[in-house]
């Protein structure tokens, strides 16, 4: 079948607005795009700073939701459902899978990597992963929900590869988007978060959604934070064991700060991606016996305790996400890329 969309024909050249044809398979589900967030990875592959998996050209955008108008044999009670599209699908069948890291499949489709993403009328996806949100209570936009596919979601999956509990104390590098809803889920989950940040703006938000306390990191010393955050921790009777340090900023300097954060026994997950190297001292998680994971995604399985955080009014979206027509696809590229943007952009193909 003919769609439409947004594609990457070359890297740093803008997305071309183009038919294309859109092939279905005999699992697919064809899912009409409502709304379909826009993303650092997105940019990533736009500047050719990250090459994605599928050749160019491409139709990029792996954060959708939209309405099933064909349902695959066996999936018939999907037809004319709201749902979001996960943005990792994992085959379900690999070592990986069976292994509970479907999060990591190598055979995953990640809309706008590995096939052809949501900057689009419609997607055709694996049926069986899809989550319907008609439920969806009427204070929610369903719009807004298109950031779960990974924003949200992403934030989850973190908390839970860290293993906090209630009582732990959150350390967030960065507090916009993954970072943001990162705060209010590990604040939802009962623990005491600290969110760092550069911008005033977003730790102003954010210290309204979920952060306990907030530093602004601008010009400081990783080690001077470091001080400040664990003195925090401290106060509150929580002995470094129970700290959970999540990296969502994607900075150099925010790995840089969120590792310099580590303590005896403490935990890191690594969230944000940079091109970038950055140079840290490994043997500090010998000399701490500390854990550092990486964090890729979430499972399609996760997705409906995520969103009965946002349902129960845990997790708020609108204060962090912003509309836009899907025709100003490349202007908001390049507010990204040169930090203008104060929310994290839905948008809306018909527009």
């Amino acid at each position: 079948m003919k769609a439409e969309g947004w594609v990457l024909e070359a890297a740093q050249k803008p997305l071309v607005k183009q038919a294309f044809e859109l092939a279905p398979g005999e699992r697919d589900a064809v899912v009409a795009v409502d709304a379909c967030g826009l993303c650092h990875t997105d940019l990533g592959f736009a500047d050719g700073s990250v090459a994605p998996k599928h050749a160019l050209p491409l139709v990029l955008g792996h954060e959708i939701v939209g309405t099933v108008t064909q349902a695959p044999a066996g999936f018939a009670s999907l037809a004319g459902r709201a749902v979001i599209v996960p943005a990792v699908i994992p085959c379900g069948d690999c070592s990986y899978c069976r292994a509970g890291r479907g999060n990591i499949c190598p055979r995953q489709k990640m809309p706008g990597n590995d096939v052809h993403g949501g900057f689009a009328s419609h997607v055709a996806v694996p049926a069986w992963a899809l989550v319907p949100v008609d439920d969806a209570p009427a204070s929610v936009d369903r719009k807004h929900l298109a950031v779960v596919a990974d924003a949200v979601s992403t934030a989850y999956q973190a908390i839970r590869r860290s293993g906090l509990a209630k009582g732990d104390a959150a350390f967030v590098v960065g507090a916009g988007g993954v970072g943001g809803y990162l705060v209010q889920l590990a604040r939802a989950l009962g623990a005491r978060v600290v969110a760092c940040d550069v911008s005033k703006d977003k730790l102003a938000l954010i210290a309204a959604h979920g952060a306990e306390l907030t530093f602004d990191v601008t010009g400081r010393a990783p080690k001077e934070v470091r001080k400040d955050v664990h003195a925090a921790a401290k106060g509150w009777g929580i002995a470094s064991h129970a700290f959970r340090i999540f990296e969502t900023s994607g900075t150099p300097a925010g790995q840089t700060l969120a590792f310099t954060l580590l303590a005896p026994a403490a935990t890191m997950v690594q969230v944000g991606f940079t091109p970038k190297t950055v140079e840290v001292r490994l043997s500090n998680l010998m000399a701490f016996d500390a854990t550092l994971h990486g964090s890729w995604g979430c499972p399609p399985a996760l997705y409906p305790e995520v969103l009965r955080h946002i349902y129960a009014g845990e997790v708020a979206l609108e204060p962090f996400v912003e509309q836009a027509p899907m025709s100003r696809l490349n202007q908001a590229l390049d507010d990204m890329a040169h930090h203008r943007l104060t929310r994290r952009l839905v948008l809306d193909p018909r527009a």
